[in-house]
């Protein structure tokens, strides 16, 4: 009981939490959002959300980009800052520019997915990771 009502943490429950944080969220982002795009691009490159007007299929290629390949790199501790920051870009557009007006129960899962993957660009990849075994 002391230990649950402790305020302190030891640092192999830090980076448990992080390894949770980074594959959970990951792998949601890659399986939910990423693989769908992914496989019916041809269908969503004419006509894909285009907020900065560099091209429907530009856009899109950005976002899969994101959603599959940085998702994939946090979820293994890769570059995991690098990919934390992209998704943290991705997200913050669907936030607030294409849920825009929306009531936020429209949008409140992509919410969820941008404090993770913003809590993850600050805490970084943890001891449980590639970037963690090679001491980055």
């Amino acid at each position: 009981m002391k230990r649950i009502l402790s305020t302190g943490y030891s640092d192999g429950a830090f980076n448990i939490a992080a390894l949770v944080l980074r594959a959970t969220f990951g792998v949601m982002i890659f399986l939910n959002h990423g693989i769908s795009k992914l496989t019916k691009f041809s269908e969503l490159q004419h006509t894909f959300f285009d907020p900065f007007h560099i091209g429907h299929r530009w856009s899109l290629l950005l976002v899969l980009f994101a959603e599959v390949v940085c998702s994939l790199l946090l979820t293994l501790g890769l570059l995991s800052r690098i990919a934390a920051f992209v998704l943290v870009i991705d997200t913050a557009v669907a936030v607030f520019l294409f849920h825009k007006g929306q009531p936020v129960a429209q949008f409140e899962i992509a919410i969820v997915f941008l404090a993770a993957f913003f809590t993850s660009l600050l805490i970084g990849p943890g001891k449980y990771s590639v970037d963690g075994a090679m001491g980055k």
